[in-house]
């Protein structure tokens, strides 16, 4: 109970002894800092401020504080402002805030405050001297003056003498006149800082070689065709002049023709058609058939297949090589092989069929020289490929539009029908009257039937227990391929190549792979890669991964780029020339052909455009005419709207700067294809860049 009785007797008064007193405050009581310090420190957001007075120091005075008028009169600087009236002070500010509302922050307030004084408070005189004021042209710098020191006695004998400087010297000193020569050498360095010194067998005397000055110095006004050098400007000396390839000086076509006259004719093959035609088991059991892959990779092949249940795909296996395209079914991306026939050298591009994956087949399909069209001869198979939505139809047009003008129409899966002769007849003759319309001539298409998993019919024509042989004695699938006509190519114009991938090589630089479109090139060729407009230097070529010293039109050929930065070059890029790159541009016209569409082409019309291995967002940015599509003629100008199945003139924009090239001058490269909600729309060609 000790401590309670302490709390009871506890004096409080001297715990709060002078708790409650009132001290002096350097501020007021509803402030918590002083107008010093608010001054300072705060932005005041009602007067418009300039940045100047910002970065000017600004000198704030202390409050109490007390000086003597001495120390006040040493300290002040700058003229000294008058002490103005509660009346001049509300002058001042609306003259200040007139000024401010005219000139804003370019003029500190200190000199607005200024300006406002010297005019009596009027806004308008206070400007008019402002602006006087800032017209006044500033003082210009004096030149400096050189004050030469005074010649020593050898330059002042030289300077009065009035022969040469070798006869005045006895004058000075006997023992230098041995020293000099008898007339002054020119120094060279002043010839090569005004001249190009760039000719073959001109040589400049030293002036330690001879102590005999040139002829050509002793003109008072030499020629510069006598003198064999031409002066230039310093910016015209020292620009480069432009690379040329060692391959343009060359006779491309003299070169390709003596290359390639004892190797078999190349052609690009595309394989098309609908999803789950057939087409890579048609192929891969193709390329088994001609010793294109072993027996033991077969092999694997076919009990890998088993193991998931999908024995009827070994052949497809060949082709498709990733393990999701072999998991779904499906073909998701371009294939490559390459198989010879008696006269022919194949590379086969196996084109995806699947609507998802159109983009890739479009890639494939605009480095092709001829195409496969598979079709499945099941019933309703070939229906669902052929009526609207298949990619049958598909498919062809977009070959057709990108100048595919020989095909093989191969009837797969004509086992499965037990080689019924009144099925092919019924799948022939509609496809026969399609090709017409798709504008194929009766000679540039060839039925072949076939069965892609038993391997009839596809090199060797059927044995005579086959079924087939009771209605049909044609060729094989084979004897087509090799009875197709290679293309004329642009071995002549300047160097094309679409980059399909760029990936990193084992040694130095990186590698871009993709078909040369035009052209040729050689080890050592300066290129460009667009639109990154990045230069470079081809050092290495490789066909089939075999190095070779150059390559032309046609050829799938990987190139290996040094001097060029890897992040700038992507899948759609050009390599080509430097002396004539290719084009690039946001806006060109196009003659295009509506495909059946339900929706027209109208002025605005959102497209997906593909151009190559390039795929741009794009659209309709102004129909100029409607045309004949037989004969070209013009219908109607500045039509509202393009329907379906009819061609017309359009100008089209896209959203970044792309490489194209006019279709007169470059064929190959001047196709383009336009695509709308999963579906192509329309196809053409380009007509002018703009």
């Amino acid at each position: 109970m000790s401590r309670h009785r302490n709390v009871r007797t506890m004096n409080y008064d001297d715990d709060y002894e002078g708790y409650y007193d009132v001290y002096g405050r350097s501020q007021e009581e509803d402030s918590c800092i002083s107008p010093t310090t608010e001054e300072q420190f705060l932005y005041n957001r009602e007067k418009l401020h300039s940045m100047s007075s910002f970065l000017s120091p600004q000198v704030l005075q202390e409050e109490n504080e007390e000086e003597d008028d001495d120390e006040d009169g040493a300290q002040k600087s700058g003229p000294v402002e008058p002490q103005l009236s509660p009346v001049d002070e509300v002058r001042l500010y609306e003259c200040l805030e007139k000024m401010q509302n005219v000139v804003g922050d370019s003029i500190p307030d200190a000199t607005l405050r200024r300006a406002a004084l010297e005019g009596d408070f009027n806004a308008e005189v206070a400007l008019d001297r402002l602006l006087q004021e800032a017209d006044k042209p500033k003082p210009q710098r004096e030149q400096r003056r050189r004050e030469r020191k005074p010649p020593t006695p050898l330059e002042q004998v030289g300077m009065n003498a009035r022969g040469t400087f070798r006869e005045t010297l006895p004058a000075a000193d006997p023992a230098l006149r041995q020293t000099f020569p008898k007339q002054p050498v020119v120094p060279e360095a002043d010839e090569k800082r005004g001249k190009v010194m760039a000719l073959d067998g001109l040589k400049v005397p030293s002036a330690t070689s001879s102590n005999r000055s040139s002829p050509d110095l002793d003109r008072k006004d030499p020629s510069p065709e006598a003198a064999g050098d031409t002066p230039v400007s310093a910016a015209e000396g020292t620009t480069p002049k432009t690379p040329r390839s060692k391959s343009s000086s060359k006779d491309a076509a003299a070169e390709y023709a003596k290359e390639r006259a004892t190797t078999k004719a190349l052609l690009n093959l595309v394989v098309i058609g609908h999803v789950d035609a057939g087409k890579s088991t048609l192929m891969g059991h193709l390329l088994y058939r001609l010793g294109c892959v072993q027996k033991k990779q077969m092999h694997k092949y076919e009990q890998e297949s088993k193991k998931l249940g999908k024995a009827s795909f070994m052949y497809a296996w060949v082709l498709d090589e990733t393990s999701e395209e072999r998991n779904r079914g499906i073909t998701m991306d371009v294939a490559q092989a390459k198989f010879e026939t008696p006269n022919r050298s194949i590379v086969l591009l196996d084109a995806p069929g699947h609507r998802d994956f159109i983009p890739n087949m479009i890639t494939g399909a605009a480095q092709a020289d001829v195409a496969i069209l598979v079709v499945d001869a099941t019933r309703g198979e070939f229906e669902t490929g052929f009526e609207a939505g298949g990619q049958t139809r598909e498919h062809t047009l977009l070959v057709r539009s990108l100048g595919v003008s020989q095909l093989a129409v191969a009837i797969n899966k004509l086992d499965n029908v037990s080689w019924d002769e009144g099925r092919y007849n019924e799948i022939t003759a509609k496809l026969r009257s399609f090709l017409r319309h798709a504008g194929y001539r009766e000679s540039d298409f060839t039925f072949v039937p076939c069965s892609g998993l038993t391997g009839e019919n596809l090199t060797t024509k059927p044995t005579p227990d086959s079924p087939l042989t009771k209605w049909y004695n044609g060729p094989c699938l084979v004897d087509v391929i090799d009875g197709f006509k290679p293309p004329e190519r642009p071995i002549s114009k300047p160097f094309r190549l679409c980059v399909n991938d760029v990936f990193k090589g084992t040694g130095s630089g990186f590698c871009v792979s993709g078909r040369i479109d035009a052209g040729c090139v050689a080890n050592g060729d300066k290129i460009l890669v667009m639109p990154a407009a990045e230069q470079g230097t081809v050092k290495g070529i490789a066909i089939d991964e075999v190095p070779v010293p150059q390559a032309f039109a046609g050829d799938q050929v990987a190139l290996t780029l040094s001097g060029v930065d890897m992040i700038k070059v992507t899948t759609g890029s050009f390599v080509c020339d430097q002396a004539v790159p290719i084009r690039v541009s946001t806006r060109f016209q196009a003659r295009l052909v509506v495909f059946n569409i339900e929706v027209p082409l109208t002025r605005g019309f959102p497209v997906v455009l593909h151009y190559q291995s390039t795929t741009e967002q794009a659209s309709i940015h102004r129909i100029i005419s409607q045309l004949n599509k037989g004969t070209g003629e013009v219908v109607r100008n500045k039509p509202r709207c393009l329907v379906k199945n009819t061609s017309g003139l359009v100008e089209i924009k896209v959203c970044r700067p792309m490489c194209v090239e006019l279709y007169k001058e470059f064929k190959d490269l001047g196709r383009i294809t336009l695509r709308s909600g999963g579906s192509t729309v329309a196809a053409g060609v380009i007509t002018e860049v703009l």
